[in-house]
């Protein structure tokens, strides 16, 4: 009787674990913050395919990238005497144009609104670079660029690998092949400070 008893009780004690250990597995991408969440968040269809937070949120993004690297392009050009920064700086302003219109235009398609300025933290970017003096300016101008290209990538990939839309799939892929090009043309400067970047400091 008393084998009977022990054993009950550790079947018992297996099928708790079990569930405690299962749990988290089925439950946790109903859980907010994880990528099926957010792919599922605001979701709704289109011609094009559905269009989720993540494709709304990317289409933000290459706009907003365009209404502060292009400025700082164009400032580049009057301001550096460098020739590999004004190199740099009119990829990035026939990069940005052309990625802005077509984003203007994809916006405009799937009703996603785009804003008009950039956002405070481009805007000290901006101030950062306004600021700086002689080869001091051509150095933050490179980092800041670079830095700010190289952490909207994996975004980009995310989104390209995951959308069903046509319309974010295609603009994921230019503005992947843009990005890509401005950090080599940004990196070919010899002004950019790979240790900063990797370490997060810029």
């Amino acid at each position: 009787m008393e084998r009977v008893k022990v054993s009950v009780i550790a079947s018992a004690a297996l099928v708790v674990t079990v569930g405690a250990l299962a749990f988290p597995v089925w439950s946790y991408t109903d859980r907010s913050g994880t990528a099926q969440a957010n792919m599922s968040a605001g979701m709704v269809n289109t011609q094009w395919g559905p269009l989720t937070a993540s494709d709304r949120d990317l289409i933000v993004r290459v706009r907003l990238a365009g209404l502060w690297e292009l400025p700082a392009a164009e400032q580049a050009m009057q301001r550096s005497s460098s020739k590999t920064v004004k190199e740099a700086a009119d990829h990035l302003i026939v990069g940005h144009t052309d990625l802005d219109r077509r984003v203007r235009t994809v916006a405009t398609q799937l009703g996603v609104e785009i804003p008009d300025e950039p956002n405070e933290q481009q805007k000290g970017w901006l101030r950062q670079m306004n600021a700086a003096q002689g080869n001091e300016y051509d150095r933050t101008w490179a980092n800041l660029l670079r830095s700010a290209h190289g952490k909207i990538l994996p975004a980009i990939g995310q989104v390209r690998n995951m959308t069903q839309n046509t319309l974010v799939r295609q603009l994921a892929s230019d503005t992947n092949q843009t990005v890509l090009d401005h950090i080599t043309m940004l990196e070919k400067t010899g002004q950019v400070d790979f240790d900063a970047i990797a370490n997060g400091t810029i």
